[in-house]
C-alpha cells in the first residue's frame, strides 16, 4: 500500500474520511481530488489509500484487474487502523465504487472499532455495469453494523435511479441522488448542473451525514 494522500480543513474537521479508490482509477484521480477537496471544504479531513495492486501499477508493475472485493478488506482495516492511531475523533469509512464496496464489508466486521462513525460509498456498485438483472451486491450494506451513506448518480450504470426506485434497500442505508450523474457524477451537457456543482452537493452530504452520527 502506498502513502496516505491527506486533504484537510482549514478549522478543525468534523470527521476524517479515510477514502478508497474504484478498481481502474488511482487515489490521485480527477475525481478523488474533487471529492478530497470538496469534502475538506466542507469540514472534513480526507486520508487517501491505494490498495495495492494500484500502488503496483504506479512503480510500473503488473495492470492485472484488481482482487476480488472481499480479499481486499484486510488492506482497508489496516489503513483504517493506521489512521486511527494517527487521529483523534470520529472517523468515516467509504470510497468509490469498489472501494466503497470494500469499506461497505468492513462495516460488517465484528471488529470494527467503535471510533468508525459510519461508511460512505460513493457511487456504489449494486451491479455489474449494465447488467442490472445479475445477483445485486446488498448484502455489504445489510450486513453494516453503522449507518451507510450511497451517494449515486441519477444515471449510474451500476445501479441508475430508475433500477433502484424498483429496489427496497436495507435499513442502515440512506440514500441520496447525484443530478443526472454518471457513475463519476458527471452530468451530460444539456442539464443545468455541472461536474463541480455535483461534486460540491455530494461533499455536503456527506459533512450533513457526518454531522447527523
Amino acid at each position: 500500500m502506498s502513502q496516505f494522500l491527506w486533504t484537510r480543513p482549514e478549522s478543525l474537521p468534523l470527521a476524517t474520511l479515510v477514502l478508497a479508490h474504484g478498481a481502474g482509477a488511482p487515489m490521485d484521480s480527477v475525481f478523488m481530488d474533487k471529492i478530497a477537496k470538496a469534502s475538506a471544504g466542507a469540514g472534513l479531513a480526507v486520508a487517501r489509500f491505494e490498495f495495492a495492486y494500484m500502488a503496483q501499477r504506479r512503480s510500473g508493475g503488473s495492470k492485472r484487474p484488481p482482487p476480488r472485493a472481499d480479499k481486499l478488506v484486510g488492506e482497508f482495516q489496516k489503513a483504517l487502523q493506521t489512521v486511527l492511531d494517527e487521529t483523534d475523533g470520529p472517523i468515516l469509512i467509504g470510497g468509490k465504487s469498489m472501494g466503497g464496496r470494500v469499506a461497505a464489508m468492513l462495516g460488517g466486521a465484528d471488529s470494527l472499532p467503535r471510533r468508525v462513525a459510519g461508511i460512505c460509498c460513493l457511487g456504489y456498485p449494486f451491479h455489474p455495469t449494465g447488467k442490472a438483472d445479475a445477483d445485486w451486491r446488498l448484502e455489504p450494506l445489510e450486513n453494516s453494523r453503522r449507518p451507510v451513506l450511497v451517494l449515486q448518480g441519477e444515471r449510474d450504470a451500476f445501479g441508475s435511479r430508475a433500477e433502484l426506485d424498483e429496489v427496497t434497500l436495507p435499513p442502515p442505508v440512506t440514500l441520496h441522488y447525484i443530478d443526472d450523474g454518471s457513475h463519476d457524477f458527471g452530468p451530460r451537457g444539456k442539464s443545468p448542473a455541472t461536474l463541480d456543482s455535483n461534486i460540491e452537493a455530494a461533499a455536503g452530504h456527506i459533512a450533513a451525514f457526518a454531522k447527523g452520527l
